[in-house]
C-alpha cells in the first residue's frame, strides 16, 4: 500500500506541473493586462520582464500553504489515507477547473478555487467520518470554515474597493494629464513618477516579498520600523530621478508600467504560487511522516497531527516551480486569451464586443445616463466646457494597436499594487485577480471607454467575469465533494477513472479551445484590415485597401465553399456521419466571420468620397451578401444529408452517386476558377466563366428533371430523392450566387 501512496505522491507532483501551467496561465491578466493593451513595450520584453518577475518571486516564495496543511480540516483527526484522498481530489478538481476558465477565457481567483476545493473535500470526508464515529465528533471538530469565510467576504471587498478606486484615480488622473499627456508632463511627471515608483516598491516590500526566504526575521522587522523613512525617501529620490528621465527623453510612463508588471509577476508568484505547490507538498509531508514512523501504524490508523505545523519547502521546489511557470507564461495561448477578455472589456476603441447584453446591464446603464444628465443639469457650463476639453479623445496618443494610453496603464498598475500592498498591511483579504481586474475596469469607465454604444456589452461582460468568480467557488466545492467521495469509496479502481476523465476533459478541452481560436485568427483579419483603413490617408489609398481586402475575402470564401461542398458531397456517398457534421461546424464559424466582414464595409464607405462610396460601397454589400447566400446553400445542403445519414435511411443509388458526382466535381472547379480570377484580379476569361454558369445550371436543371422521372415510375426510395432533390439544387444556387459574385467583384475592381 505504501508503494501506491508513493506513486499518488509522485502522481500529485505531475498534476501540480500541470496545475502551474494552467494556474499562470490565468493569472497572467493580473500582471501582463497593462503592459500589453498600452503597447508599453514589445510583447516579447513584456513576457521577459514578466517571466524574470515570476522566477524570482518562485524562488523567494516561502513556498508552503498552511491552508493545505491545517487551514480548512483540522489534521489531527484525520488519517493519512483519509487526507491524500482529499488531496488527490482537490489537484484532479483543480487542474480541470483552471483550463475549463482558461480556455474560456474568463479570469478566476485561483486562491478561491483551492480553498472551496478543499472545503468540498473535507466535507466530504468529514461527513463520511461522522456517519461512522456514532455521534462521536460533529463537523466543527473536523471542519476550519474561518479560511472559507474570509475567501468570501474578499470577493466582495476586492471588487468594490478595487471598482470604486479605479474610477476615482483615474478620473482624477485624466483630469491631470488629459489624453495628451505630453502636454501636461513636463508640469507633473516627476511628482506622479515618484508617487508611482514609491507605491510599487512599497508593495513589493509589503505584499510581495514579506514571506520569502531571505526575509529573515531581523530584516523584517527593520523594514517595518523604518518603512515612514523608507518610504518618504524612495519619494523623493525616484521624483527626482523620473523628471530627470524625462528631461533626457525618456517616457516614464512606460519606466512605471514596466516597473509594476515586474512587481505584479513577483507578487503573484511570490505568494500565490503555493496555490498550486501546496497541495502536493502537504501530500507529500504526509508521506514522509508515514516513513518515519515505526512501522507499528498503518495508513488507516495514523493521523496527521504533524501537519499542524509549518514547513519549509526546499530550494530546488522553489527554482523548479519557477522554471515551469515560465515557461508556460512565455508559451501559453490561453494566456494571452485571458488577458484579451480583460483589453476587449475595458478598451478605449469600439469595435466588435466578446460579450452580448443582459437585462441587468441595461437597467443599470438607463440609470446611469438619468443621473449623468441631472449631474450635469446642476453643474455649470464653464466647469463642464473644462472636464470636457480634458477628455477630448480627438487629441488621444496611443500607440500602434494599443487598447488604451500609458496614463491608464500606469494607473492600473501602480492603483493595483497600492491597494494590495495596503489591505495586506492592513490585514484585509484582497484578492489579486480581483483587485487587478476591477481596477482596469473602473479606470476604463472613467476614462469614458465606455459609450453609449458599447456599456452595455462592457458591463455585461463584467458581470459574466464576475458571476464566473462566484461560478468558481460552487463549483470547485461540488466537484471535488463528489470526486473525493467516489475516490474514498472506489478506491484505486475509482481513482484511475477520475484520472482518465481528467486526462480526457483536458484534451477536449484543448480542442475545443483550438476551434476558438481559428476564430479570433478571423476576427483579427478583420480587425486588421479596419486598423488599416482608418490610416488609409486619402480616398485613392482607402479605396485600393477596400479593393484588396474584397479580393481576399471572396477568394477565401470561394475556396472555402469549395472545400466545404466537395466534403459534404463526398461525406455524404461515403456516409460519413462524422466528416458531414464537421461540415455544418465550418459552416457557423463562417457565418459569424461573414457578419463580422460586414465592418470592414461600414468603416471602408466612411473613408470614402461620397460618389465613389455610394457605388463601390453597393457592390461590396452585395458580394458579401452572395458569399453569404453561398454559405447558407451549403448548410442547407449539408443537413439534410446529416441526418439522412443519422437516420441510417437508404444511400443514393449508383445511378443517382454517378449523375451527380459527374456535376458536382464541375461545381467545384468553378468554384475554384472563380476564386482565382478574383485573387489575381484579371477578368480575361470572365466571359466564359458565365457562359460555364450558364451550362452547370442546365445540367443541373437535367439531374432534377431525370429524378423526378424515377420518383413518377416509382422506382427508389422517396426519402432518398427528397435529399437528392436538395442537393441539386443547392448546388445549383451555388453556382448561381458564385456567378452573381464574379459580376459583382469585376465591376466593384474596375477603375
Amino acid at each position: 500500500m505504501e508503494t501506491f501512496y508513493l506513486f499518488l505522491v509522485i502522481f500529485l507532483f505531475i498534476l501540480a506541473v500541470v496545475d502551474l501551467s494552467v494556474g499562470v496561465s490565468n493569472d497572467a491578466v493580473n500582471f501582463l493586462n497593462s503592459a500589453i493593451g498600452a503597447r508599453a513595450a514589445s510583447f516579447k520584453v513584456i513576457i521577459t520582464i514578466a517571466a524574470i518577475g515570476v522566477f524570482v518571486g518562485a524562488s523567494l516564495s516561502n513556498g508552503m500553504m498552511d491552508i493545505a496543511r491545517h487551514g480548512i480540516y483540522q489534521p489531527e483527526h484525520f488519517y493519512f489515507s483519509e487526507i491524500m484522498c482529499i488531496l488527490a481530489a482537490v489537484m484532479l478538481t483543480d487542474v480541470v477547473l483552471l483550463d475549463i476558465f482558461n480556455s474560456l477565457g474568463l479570469p478566476t481567483s485561483t486562491t478561491v478555487s483551492m480553498v472551496f476545493e478543499l472545503l468540498g473535500g473535507t466535507v466530504a470526508i468529514s461527513l463520511v467520518k461522522i456517519a461512522h464515529s456514532a455521534g462521536a465528533l460533529r463537523l466543527g471538530d473536523l471542519l476550519n470554515t474561518d479560511k472559507a469565510f474570509t475567501v468570501i467576504l474578499a470577493i466582495f471587498v476586492s471588487v468594490a474597493i478595487a471598482f470604486f478606486f479605479g474610477v476615482v484615480v483615474q478620473y482624477l488622473s485624466r483630469i491631470l494629464f488629459s489624453f495628451n499627456y505630453k502636454k501636461s508632463s513636463k508640469y507633473f511627471i516627476g511628482l506622479f513618477g515618484g508617487l508611482a515608483a514609491t507605491a510599487i516598491l512599497y508593495f513589493m516590500l509589503i505584499k510581495g516579498l514579506k514571506e520569502s526566504t531571505f526575509m529573515t526575521g531581523e530584516l523584517k522587522e527593520a523594514i517595518y520600523s523604518h518603512t515612514e523613512a523608507i518610504v518618504w525617501g524612495s519619494f523623493i529620490g525616484f521624483t527626482i530621478l523620473m523628471q530627470v528621465l524625462h528631461w533626457l527623453k525618456v517616457n516614464v510612463f512606460k519606466v512605471i508600467i514596466l516597473m509594476g508588471t515586474f512587481a505584479l509577476a513577483l507578487a503573484f508568484a511570490g505568494n500565490d504560487l503555493v496555490n498550486f505547490i501546496g497541495v502536493p507538498l502537504a501530500g507529500y509531508s504526509s508521506y514522509m511522516d508515514l516513513l518515519a514512523q515505526d512501522g507499528s501504524v498503518t495508513t488507516d490508523t495514523f493521523l496527521m497531527s504533524s501537519l499542524l505545523g509549518p514547513a519549509r519547502t526546499p530550494w530546488y521546489f522553489l527554482v523548479g516551480s519557477g522554471l515551469v511557470m515560465v515557461i508556460a507564461l512565455a508559451t501559453s495561448k490561453k494566456a494571452q486569451n485571458v488577458v484579451k477578455t480583460s483589453l476587449d472589456l475595458s478598451r478605449q476603441s469600439d469595435g466588435e464586443e466578446s460579450f452580448g447584453t443582459s437585462p441587468v446591464a441595461r437597467v443599470l446603464v438607463r440609470h446611469c445616463n438619468n443621473l449623468s444628465a441631472t449631474i450635469s443639469k446642476v453643474m455649470p457650463e464653464s466647469v463642464k466646457h473644462w472636464i470636457n476639453s480634458r477628455f477630448d479623445q480627438k487629441e488621444m496618443i496611443m500607440e500602434e494597436k494599443a487598447s488604451f494610453d500609458l496614463v491608464r496603464a500606469s494607473v492600473n498598475v501602480v492603483l493595483s499594487g497600492l491597494l494590495i500592498a495596503l489591505g495586506t498591511s492592513l490585514k484585509l483579504p484582497l484578492s489579486t485577480t480581483y483587485v487587478a481586474f476591477m481596477v482596469a475596469m473602473g479606470s476604463s469607465l472613467a476614462d469614458r471607454a465606455w459609450g453609449r454604444e458599447s456599456a452595455v456589452y462592457r458591463i455585461t461582460g463584467v458581470l459574466s467575469v464576475i458571476g464566473g468568480w462566484f461560478i468558481t467557488a460552487g463549483a470547485a466545492f461540488t466537484i471535488c465533494f463528489i470526486v473525493a467521495l467516489l475516490v474514498y469509496w472506489g478506491g484505486i479502481p475509482a481513482l484511475v477513472v477520475m484520472i482518465a476523465l481528467a486526462i480526457y476533459s483536458l484534451i477536449r478541452s484543448r480542442l475545443l479551445y483550438q476551434k476558438k481560436m481559428r476564430k479570433e485568427a478571423l476576427k483579427e483579419e478583420v480587425n486588421t484590415t479596419v486598423a488599416k483603413l482608418r490610416k488609409a490617408t486619402d480616398t485613392r489609398e482607402a479605396l485600393a485597401l477596400f479593393r484588396e481586402h474584397n479580393r481576399e475575402e471572396l477568394q477565401s470564401d470561394l475556396d472555402f465553399a469549395a472545400a466545404e461542398f466537395d466534403k459534404a458531397v463526398d461525406g455524404f456517398m461515403n456516409e460519413n456521419l462524422k466528416a458531414l457534421r464537421k461540415v455544418l461546424v465550418a459552416v457557423e464559424e463562417k457565418k459569424v466571420h461573414l457578419k463580422q466582414v460586414k465592418r470592414v464595409g461600414t468603416l471602408g464607405v466612411t473613408q470614402l468620397d461620397r460618389d465613389i462610396a455610394i457605388e463601390k460601397g453597393l457592390y461590396y454589400y452585395q458580394s458579401n451578401d452572395f458569399a453569404s447566400e453561398i454559405v447558407f446553400c451549403i448548410r442547407r445542403l449539408a443537413e439534410p444529408m446529416r441526418d439522412h445519414i443519422d437516420n441510417n435511411f437508404n444511400p443514393l443509388s449508383e445511378i443517382q452517386k454517378k449523375d451527380f458526382g459527374g456535376v458536382s466535381a464541375k461545381v467545384s472547379a468553378f468554384l475554384r476558377n472563380c476564386a482565382s480570377m478574383i485573387r489575381e484580379n484579371n477578368y480575361t476569361g470572365f466571359e466564359e466563366l458565365v457562359v460555364e454558369s450558364g451550362t452547370l445550371t442546365t445540367q443541373l436543371t437535367a439531374l432534377k428533371k431525370g429524378e423526378l422521372k424515377r420518383i413518377q415510375g416509382q422506382s427508389g426510395s422517396t426519402k432518398v430523392s427528397m435529399v437528392y432533390l436538395t442537393m441539386v439544387q443547392e448546388a445549383q444556387n451555388i453556382v448561381s450566387f458564385t456567378a452573381n459574385i464574379l459580376k459583382v467583384s469585376r465591376k466593384f475592381q474596375k477603375e
